[in-house]
């Protein structure tokens, strides 16, 4: 039994977002004042999550009451294995987004700056409650908070089209809140107690019944953030969103929370045995099988460089869920460490896209014939994150790639392990002609340079990041996440 340390530092790493949202609104006539509270209160906020590091990996990870409900129900913040992996990886992209943000929101005068600042530091203040929570209340609780503080984000244009999205990001989202309400409320009930457990709590106390049904909540309110088809409709229209937006929705908080709930849901609240023992993973692994192939066909016919990469979000989303759902440790280990590489390659390829559509004012993929002479630095890292997203070395996403597919035919789920291995075909389908039209056709016009070093030194450092993912694991990832998957999965009988 690890002991925990009672640490203010969980409680700081979620106040410390908050505070610079005040400060943004306060500095909304500087803005040379309020963009540098942000990027200071991202590097903050990242040497907080670094500082709890060593007590984890002593075995006494830090935690905190925030306040008490009622008798045996408070909301409480634990920073755990799986929570840190989550963390230092938010964490630190959001000190290369936010250096992004000011690039691309300068680059085009985008109105309303104050709002998106500290719009953008809420969600990284919900997102940091959420992967530090330590019981279900407190993990639902920071789950709505994130899909609230990102509303005025997905909204932030205004147009008829803006504010659509915004309509059908709520509707799905608040929808998939209602359900995992319920869910808690039903787990509450049957075993008087929501606190995460490695290897769950709640299997004995639900009966085959109430665990189908719990699952089944659990994969309305969970599958919405992460797109699980068909629950994936708002992530595309989401896109009218600026393109930082789009890098934070897709890398570093939103879908990525709702595949956070997933490995929570299946690994500290029903369990992995007792989940295997009713099979009611294998409906999920289905789905998410099928979501990857769909997806992937679908990406291949998108024009619109933004929604090319929403879809290939939403197949790689269902990479990591379906490796939760196989319920092995191997797999556990590579849908983990994807979670990690995931991000850092999908927050480049953002990236790039804002830079060229900032730079060029170009969004289709048919236009970007020899983008790759004009803007050299940004197809490069563009080109090195689609190395990786299709699973080849020695980008980061090779490892995790291969691991999931290991952690598949390990656990004899061959037909799942083929669907791992030919999604990356299909991954080089949809991105390598864009790397080919860069670099091999003609440009349009003579004009070259390429964008702000602003937006150019963040996407270059996040592309150097999936390279180092590549080679070995970044602060320890790959044992954390080893750590996470022995102490969850080694309850299966």
């Amino acid at each position: 039994m690890i002991a925990p340390s009672v640490s203010l530092l969980p409680m700081v790493a979620v106040a410390t977002p908050l505070l610079v949202a005040v400060l943004v609104v306060v500095a909304r006539r500087a803005p040379n004042v309020r963009e540098t509270c942000t990027v200071v209160g991202a590097v903050a906020t990242f040497g907080v999550v670094a500082a709890m590091l060593p007590a984890l990996l002593h075995g006494r990870p830090p935690e905190a009451t925030l306040f008490q409900l009622a008798p045996g129900v408070a909301l409480s913040l634990r920073a755990d294995a799986m929570g840190m992996v989550f963390a230092l990886s938010a964490s630190f992209l959001w000190i290369l987004a936010s250096l992004y943000a000011i690039g691309y929101m300068r680059g085009l005068g985008e109105h309303k700056q104050t709002r998106f600042y500290a719009s953008f530091a809420l969600c990284l203040a919900s997102t940091f409650g959420l992967a530090f929570s330590a019981d279900l209340l407190t993990f639902f609780v920071f789950y709505e908070l994130l899909t609230v503080a990102t509303y005025p984000l997905v909204i932030h244009k205004e147009s008829g089209e803006a504010l659509a999205a915004g309509r059908r990001y709520l509707a799905y989202l608040l929808t998939g809140g209602v359900a995992l309400l319920l869910a808690v409320a039903i787990v509450y009930q049957a075993a008087g107690d929501l606190t995460f457990t490695a290897g769950g709590f709640a299997g004995d106390h639900l009966g085959r019944g109430g665990m189908i049904a719990v699952f089944a909540l659990m994969i309305l309110g969970f599958g919405t953030k992460s797109g699980i088809m068909p629950l994936h409709a708002w992530l595309p229209t989401a896109m009218v969103a600026p393109t930082p937006v789009s890098a934070l929705l897709h890398a570093v908080a939103v879908v990525k929370a709702g595949v956070f709930g997933f490995a929570r849901a299946i690994g500290f609240v029903l369990g992995p045995g007792a989940l295997a023992e009713i099979g009611a993973t294998r409906a999920l692994a289905a789905l998410a099988a099928a979501t990857i192939v769909i997806a992937s066909v679908v990406a291949l016919r998108q024009d619109n460089l933004k929604r090319r990469l929403a879809f290939s979000t939403i197949a790689h989303l269902s990479y990591i869920v379906l490796g939760l759902s196989i319920l092995s440790e191997v797999a556990w280990d590579g849908a983990l460490l994807h979670l990690v590489n995931h991000a850092a390659l999908k927050i480049t390829l953002f990236f790039c896209a804002g830079a060229i559509y900032v730079r060029a004012h170009l969004d289709h993929v048919s236009q970007l014939d020899g983008i790759g002479r004009r803007m050299p630095f940004t197809m490069a890292a563009f080109g090195l994150a689609a190395l990786g997203l299709a699973g080849l070395p020695p980008m980061g996403g090779y490892v995790s790639k291969a691991t999931l597919v290991l952690g598949a035919f390990d656990a004899g789920e061959v037909a799942f392990g083929l669907v791992l291995l030919g999604s990356g075909l299909f991954t080089a389908a949809y991105l390598f002609p864009i790397v080919y039209r860069a670099f091999f056709l003609p440009p349009a016009t003579e004009d070259r340079g390429d964008a702000s070093p602003f937006m150019v030194v963040p996407l270059s450092a996040t592309a150097a990041v999936a390279l180092v993912l590549g080679f070995g694991d970044l602060l320890r990832m790959g044992e954390l996440a080893t750590a996470v998957a022995g102490a969850v999965v080694g309850v299966l009988p």
